[in-house]
């Protein structure tokens, strides 16, 4: 028998046990998305309205004065610049090299099958193997960087790759874009194999050559993966905290020292919680910022 031909008051029975059924069945969703989203959050602004001693946990509430002192001192521009740079510089060659991979892969090479899969190797690599490994490459005295850049007669003598400005960041930058650009070919690669071949068909017979075809066919077909690819790179690359203190630890004298790791001596390095949470309130600020005027922007390209 259908709900639609019970009384009145057994069918409001029957919805009303459905209505709690429903509640039953999203509560485990809602507790854990209080426990690893509302409460850490809601937590975070309470220690950054506090003056709180790291080991011990004592607090003592001074209101807005972590946020001034952390707007007001070169401390946090000065991370925030160097996580800009960080950000900016990776995500550029991630996109270049990983769309530039992803049309190679698409055509059909030698070994593809097998360069598929070999270069999702950097990606799934522990970042600390990754780390050890591109340290010894990058070593000063006996890495083979320099050995190879020596015998092309390229330098002169041997570089100080990670204990230097700007060779620091310009290292990090490049073992980033090295770790993460798969992700990209990933992305692109799946988008590529869906374009229809009659488009490049059409854009041939209309004499259109390789560069024409790729910014007339290729490219806004890509649009609205790229538009994702970037911004969950942004993201990632923007929080990134490992790569960079595993690469350089925030030097030298702390030119290569991001948000994330600004957070991480604050916290444990000098023991204020409280600055701490400020910091990190003010990169999730910048971050949500960025993304509504991002998010904005695309969807009016949308709808243009």
């Amino acid at each position: 028998m259908s709900t639609a031909t019970l009384p009145r008051g057994t069918r409001m029975s029957l919805d009303a046990r459905y209505g709690q059924l429903g509640l039953l069945l999203i509560l485990p969703a809602v507790v854990l998305l209080f426990a690893t989203i509302v409460y850490p959050l809601g937590y975070a602004l309470w220690l950054s309205l506090n003056s709180v001693y790291t080991p011990t946990q004592q607090a003592s509430f001074v209101g807005l004065q972590n946020y001034v002192d952390m707007l007001t001192t070169a401390t946090f521009w000065d991370g925030l610049l160097t996580t800009v740079i960080w950000t900016t510089g990776t995500l550029v060659l991630q996109i270049v090299c990983g769309v530039a991979v992803a049309l190679l892969l698409n055509e059909k090479v030698v070994f593809r099958s097998a360069a598929r899969g070999l270069i999702l190797f950097p990606y799934f690599v522990s970042t600390v193997v990754a780390v050890l490994v591109w340290r010894w490459l990058f070593n000063d005295l006996y890495g083979i960087v320099n050995q190879v850049l020596m015998q092309w007669h390229l330098i002169d003598s041997p570089v100080n790759w990670l204990g230097e400005m700007p060779n620091a960041m310009l290292s990090i930058v490049l073992v980033g874009t090295w770790k993460y650009f798969p992700f990209v070919v990933i992305a692109v690669l799946a988008r590529l194999q869906t374009i229809p071949l009659a488009l490049y068909e059409a854009a041939r017979m209309d004499g259109a050559g390789p560069i024409a075809r790729f910014f007339d066919v290729t490219l806004p077909q890509l649009r609205e993966v790229l538009g994702v690819v970037i911004l969950l790179r942004i993201i990632w690359d923007f929080k990134e905290f490992d790569l960079l203190y595993l690469m350089t630890g925030g030097g030298p004298v702390n030119r290569t020292r991001s948000l994330p790791l600004l957070v991480y001596q604050q916290a444990f390095g000098l023991n204020q919680m409280g600055a701490a949470s400020a910091t990190a309130i003010g990169m999730m600020a910048v971050m949500a910022v960025f993304m509504t005027w991002y998010l904005m922007r695309a969807r009016r390209a949308r709808e243009a």
